[in-house]
Parts: structure tokens; C-alpha cells; sequence
């Protein structure tokens, strides 16, 4: 039995699925969350069965997106198959952006440093050679992003 319970996703998280379905005032009850346990895990292990089957017939070892979108369509799933086609470019773009902008701000940081230290350098030349004393003060925002998951 626990082999089972192992192999299944979280009674929780498949009642959470439900509900966002259903009205507020709807109840869902036990047997019907497992239920649906159980043909959700079927489903993930046929279509993903489906998608190893091409993988090993390829000689590859990985099952990527391209190959579940493929087995859904194999299957017979094609209404899936598209909108998961459009989920993974969605997804794929936004992964793209993120390391765009983690490139970005390192190197952005890089040389935010680097003009810190020459303003410092420049502060430090007027503060001793003037009798005022401006301060200089740089705010950097870090872990700002604009990235979120695509929907």
C-alpha cells in the first residue's frame, strides 16, 4: 500500500485542483478525490509510457516537453496536446527572459560596482581637495524581476 500511496500525487493537492472547479459552496468528498487520484496518476503514467516508448526507440534517455506534447497527440489528445504545445513556448520564452535577465543584472552589477568605486574615488578627490561634503548615495534594487509563470 505504500508503494501506491508513493506513486500517486498528494490526495491534498488533487482536492485543491477540484475545488478551484467547483463553486465555493460545493463539497467534494472523499471517494471522489481518490478517485480522481487515481485516474490522474493513470493518465500521467500511460501519456508519459507513451512518451518513453519514442524516447528509447530514439535512443534517448530523457523525456522532454516535446515528447509528452507528442504523446498527447499520439493518443488521441489532441485539444490537450495544443494547449500544452502553447504552455511549453510560454514556458520556454520565459525561461529564455529569466536567464536573459540574470545575465543581465550580473552584469549589470559588475559594472554598478565598478562605478561605485570610481565615484567613491571621485568623492573622495573632491572631499579632500573642497571644503563641502556632498554625499553621494547609489540605491540598487536587487532580485527584482518582472518574470512570472506562464498561465
Amino acid at each position: 500500500m505504500v508503494d501506491e500511496q508513493e506513486r500517486q500525487l498528494p490526495i491534498a493537492n488533487v482536492g485543491r485542483i477540484m475545488k478551484q472547479i467547483l463553486p465555493p459552496s460545493a463539497k467534494i468528498s472523499k471517494e471522489a478525490k481518490q478517485t480522481m487520484q487515481e485516474c490522474a496518476t493513470e493518465f500521467i503514467s500511460f501519456v508519459t509510457g507513451e512518451a518513453s516508448d519514442k524516447c528509447h526507440k530514439e535512443n534517448r534517455k530523457t523525456v522532454n516537453g516535446d515528447d509528452i506534447c507528442w504523446a498527447l497527440s499520439a493518443l488521441g489528445f489532441d485539444n490537450y496536446a495544443e494547449a500544452i504545445v502553447r504552455y511549453l513556448h510560454k514556458y520556454r520564452e520565459a525561461e529564455r527572459e529569466k536567464a536573459n535577465q540574470n545575465k543581465g543584472t550580473s552584469t549589470q552589477d559588475t559594472r554598478d560596482e565598478e562605478s561605485n568605486h570610481e565615484s567613491e574615488e571621485h568623492t573622495e578627490q573632491r572631499q579632500v581637495g573642497s571644503t563641502s561634503n556632498p554625499s553621494e548615495f547609489r540605491v540598487l534594487e536587487k532580485g527584482k524581476s518582472s518574470f512570472t509563470k506562464p498561465s
